[in-house]
């Protein structure tokens, strides 16, 4: 059974659309949380575009399960991170930057320099996540730099529509969540997730957490936040 979070960040976007104070990613947390949800989920840019710092600071406050905060490693970032003190924090890279959306954070290659990032996460006690291919040497860079966790990106599983490609996809993040738990490491896993594709990932023994925000931000538009959540819940549990 894996916990569910709940990425908040589509209802800043449709804030940020209607250049509006509504909706409120922060009231819709709490909407989140009564329905059952394991945690909530934002992505703090490096362009503020969407989430804002007032936002995290506000879901420090009002969230009663879980907050995981995704940063890029930036030094400013970094610096929020440490003055809001989440319960976790994701290091990812800044989609903003991406030409063709999210993608994952390469820890083998940047290695030394996300190790300073640990470090200094650490000194706040931070549980500490990154969001990775599911590829073996990045799970052993995740080793080596004793974080806590981490997020297996889901995002070449939830575009492909072979079946064949799903199923090697599904074998593939199946083999490093298998391979990232017996090196001591938690898993989660996201990005693209939904209703019609996340039960494959939810089966698999070792993912103790997937994370969803915008097939449940999307549903709720038309059945309410709460049905929305709970209709993942059943799936993902």
């Amino acid at each position: 059974m894996a916990r569910l979070g709940v990425k908040v960040d589509q209802i800043a976007v449709l804030r940020k659309s209607a250049g509006s104070k509504l909706p409120d990613p922060v009231a819709a947390s709490v909407l989140i949380e009564q329905a059952g949800a394991d945690g909530i989920v934002c992505h703090l840019r490096e362009d503020r575009n969407h989430i804002t710092e007032k936002d995290v600071y506000l879901l420090k406050e009002i969230v009663k399960s879980h907050f995981n905060l995704q940063i890029a490693p930036t030094e400013e970032l970094i610096k929020v991170a440490l003055e809001v003190v989440p319960d976790m924090v994701t290091l990812v890279p800044e989609r903003w930057k991406e030409e063709h959306g999210e993608t994952a954070l390469d820890a083998n290659t940047h290695l030394d320099y996300l190790q300073e990032v640990v470090d200094m996460l650490r000194t706040q006690n931070l549980a500490i996540n990154l969001l990775i291919e599911p590829a073996v040497h990045q799970i052993r860079a995740a080793a080596k730099l004793k974080v806590d966790f981490i997020e297996i990106y889901t995002g070449v599983y939830s575009k492909s529509t072979d079946y064949n490609e799903i199923m090697d996809e599904v074998e593939r993040i199946r083999a490093v969540a298998m391979g990232a738990s017996k090196l001591g490491l938690g898993v989660s896993a996201g990005v693209g997730l939904g209703y019609q594709n996340v039960g494959d990932i939810a089966r698999i023994a070792a993912v103790e957490e997937i994370n969803i925000g915008h097939a449940i931000v999307s549903k709720a538009v038309m059945v309410g936040m709460e049905r929305a959540v709970r209709d993942m819940l059943d799936l993902v549990r």
